[in-house]
């Protein structure tokens, strides 16, 4: 007997970044395994963007001062790790701040690129507190995966002057799911699965699901020998279009 496949995906409750995507009817046990594969891919696997790097004018050190700045370098760190992008370019890009005077700096302050989209402008960077103050600010984006620590970066090279930063990638916020059981004809023991999705704001929680199946997908493509199958497909149908084209040389 054929395990039966679910019918219907739907999603329900979206708001903005959070939404409730349901998957059903699955075959007994199957919720379960779904649910927990999905939502494994989905904190570790889905690719974002972060600051992976900054430099500010007149600091060397991640302990320096910062003069007429109300925020100490170890606060403006984690505001900055607060910052959700999402990234178009497959390099690191390079964004700067450059303001004068007395001012809540905020991620709008940055300055505009095409190649990075900023999903909460209002996250607070700093606070400069003199109005003679030149603040400037360099910071390095970049693409990547889950989190990465600055500990696991060691051995990357970086100018004088420039503070590496714990890099949260991943775009999602919380993921979590449940099981409803639903009858299928005589049974009662089918299951509905519910995945409670909320995202950072840079990817919607539909398009967090779709990815994540596609890494499963193309996993268990590998695993069946599919892909290998497929290979050998293209291989067979280039190796008949030269023999057709070496007849074709013959006859003339």
């Amino acid at each position: 007997m054929n395990i039966p496949l679910p019918n219907e995906v739907k999603i329900n409750n979206e708001k903005g970044n959070k939404a409730q995507v349901i998957i059903e009817p699955c075959y007994p046990g199957y919720g379960v395994t779904l649910g927990n594969s999905l939502r494994r891919v989905l904190l570790s696997s889905l690719e974002g963007g972060a600051i992976t790097s900054f430099k500010i004018k007149g600091t060397d050190h991640e302990f320096s001062h910062l003069p007429n700045v109300k925020e100490d370098l170890i606060e403006i760190i984690l505001n900055l790790k607060a910052i959700r992008l999402k990234i178009f370019s497959d390099e690191p890009v390079i964004l700067n701040i450059k303001v004068k005077g007395e001012k809540e700096i905020k991620a709008s302050d940055i300055t505009k690129n095409a190649e990075v989209e900023i999903s909460n402008p209002k996250q607070l960077i700093c606070t400069v507190t003199d109005k003679s103050t030149e603040f400037e600010m360099e910071l390095t984006v970049a693409k990547g995966h889950g989190y990465v620590s600055v500990e696991e970066r060691e051995s990357e090279k970086v100018d004088i002057g420039v503070i590496k930063v714990d890099s949260i990638y991943t775009p999602m916020k919380n993921v979590g799911f449940e099981i409803e059981n639903v009858r299928v004809g005589d049974r009662t023991d089918y299951e509905k699965l519910i995945l409670n999705i909320e995202t950072d704001g840079t990817i919607t929680p539909e398009e967090a699901v779709k990815s994540a199946s596609d890494v499963l997908v193309s996993h268990f493509t590998i695993v069946s020998g599919e892909k290998k199958k497929e290979a050998k497909k293209v291989k067979k149908a280039s190796t008949k279009e030269t023999k057709k084209e070496e007849v074709k040389k013959d006859d003339k």
